[in-house]
C-alpha cells in the first residue's frame, strides 16, 4: 500500500512539473487533471489485453504538442496493430521503437580505453564475471559503506550472481580479468521475474549493488563527462531534459517523453515486463553496455546533475530507465557526490 501511495504521489508530482515545462492554453490547469487522470485510467484498463497483441511491447503516459496527455502505445514496426485514434476521450499514440531489450556490451565489441586506474570514475565499464560489460552507474552510501551501483543483469548476471562474487573493472569483453580488476563484490540484487507460460509478473527494478570502497570507485564521471551528480534526486517529468555517461555512448542528452510506462523487455534469459518506468526519447542516448548508467537532468545551476533513472534498457530511438528513488529505497542508500 505504501509502495501505491508513493507511486501515485509521484506520478501527481510529475504531472505538475511536466505543466510547468509545456506551454498550453492561457489557462493550463483546463485540462491537466482530467486528461492525466483519463490517460491513467484508460492505461490501467488495456494495457495488460494491448501486452498480449503481437508487436505491441508497451504503453506510456506522454504528452502532445498542445500540452494534451495521451496514451502511447510502442510497437515493434508500423502497421503491425490497428487501434482507434481516441478511447474515452483520450488519445492514443502510436509509436514504433522496435523491440525493448536489456544492455549489456556485444561480445565483438571491444573498448580499449575502458580501463582506469583506481578510483575509477563512474559511467565506465565493469561488470559481473559472467557478463560481457555493463556501466558503473554511481557511488553510493548506507551511511556506513560504500557500494557501486548498476543492473542486476551487469552485476548479477540475471539473478545468477551470489553475494560476494567478483565484479571487475573494466568488464570481460573490456579485458578485466578474475582478480587482477576486482572493483568490489556483489553485496544485494533485486530479483528479475520473468515472464512463464505467458504469464508475467511485474517488475520494478533492474538494480544490484557492489560492496567497494572510495580508493576503488569514485564519485565522478570521466573527463568530458558531466562531473558528480548531486545526492537528492529528481522526480521525472513530462518534457525534462536529462543527460547521461555510459561505458559505450559516453555522454550524451536526451528527454523524458514517457512515465508510468509497463514495458516488455527482453533479456538473455527471457522476456520480463517492467512497470513504472520512465521513457526517454534521444536517438543515440544509449546503446549495448551502457546499461546500469545513472541518467541525471540537464539544467541550470542547482537544477543540474540531480539523479533521475537507472538506465536498463532501450532500442536505437528509445531509453528506459527505473525511477531512481525506487532504487536507492530498495538498498537503503543516497547518492555519494564525493563531498
Amino acid at each position: 500500500m505504501r509502495t501505491m501511495l508513493r507511486s501515485r504521489c509521484a506520478l501527481g508530482i510529475a504531472l505538475i512539473a511536466s505543466l510547468l515545462l509545456f506551454g498550453g492554453p492561457a489557462n493550463p490547469w483546463a485540462y491537466s487533471t482530467n486528461s492525466f487522470a483519463a490517460a491513467l485510467s484508460l492505461q490501467e484498463s488495456m494495457t495488460s489485453e494491448w501486452l498480449g497483441l503481437e508487436g505491441v511491447v508497451g504503453t506510456a503516459i506522454g504528452l502532445d504538442r498542445h500540452g494534451h496527455h495521451v496514451l502511447k502505445v510502442y510497437l515493434t514496426q508500423p502497421g503491425i496493430v490497428t487501434m482507434p485514434r481516441v478511447i474515452q476521450g483520450v488519445e492514443i499514440v502510436q509509436e514504433v521503437t522496435g523491440q525493448f531489450t536489456a544492455l549489456p556490451m556485444a561480445d565483438d565489441s571491444v573498448d580499449p580505453t575502458s580501463s582506469f586506474p583506481r578510483p575509477v570514475p563512474i559511467g565506465v565499464s565493469a561488470g559481473h564475471g559472467q557478463v560481457t560489460a555493463g556501466t558503473i552507474g554511481a557511488r553510493v552510501t548506507d551511511g556506513n559503506q560504500t557500494f557501486a551501483l548498476s543492473n542486476n543483469h551487469v552485476f548479477a548476471a540475471n539473478n545468477v550472481g551470489k553475494a560476494g562474487d567478483n565484479l571487475l573493472q573494466p568488464g570481460v569483453v573490456d579485458g578485466g580479468r578474475d582478480p587482477d580488476d576486482i572493483i568490489g563484490t556483489l553485496y544485494d540484487y533485486e530479483p528479475i521475474h520473468f515472464c512463464r507460460a505467458m504469464v508475467c509478473q511485474h517488475n520494478t527494478i533492474d538494480a544490484a549493488i557492489a560492496l567497494t570502497s572510495a580508493d576503488d570507485v569514485g564519485a565522478a564521471t570521466p573527463e568530458g563527462g558531466y562531473g558528480s551528480p548531486r545526492p537528492w534526486s529528481q522526480v521525472a517529468a513530462l518534457g525534462l531534459k536529462v543527460q547521461k555517461y555510459g561505458r559505450t555512448t559516453g555522454h550524451t542528452q536526451g528527454e523524458v517523453s514517457g512515465l508510468n510506462a509497463t514495458i516488455d523487455v527482453a533479456y538473455r534469459d527471457g522476456t520480463a515486463r517492467f512497470e513504472g518506468q520512465i521513457v526517454i526519447t534521444g536517438r543515440g542516448f544509449s546503446a549495448g553496455g551502457d546499461s546500469g548508467s545513472l541518467i541525471v537532468t540537464d539544467g541550470l545551476l542547482m537544477a543540474d546533475r540531480r539523479p533521475v533513472g537507472l538506465l536498463f534498457a532501450g532500442t536505437q530511438t528509445t531509453t528506459l530507465a527505473n525511477p531512481i528513488a525506487a532504487v536507492l529505497e530498495r538498498f537503503g542508500v543516497r547518492v555519494d557526490d564525493g563531498s
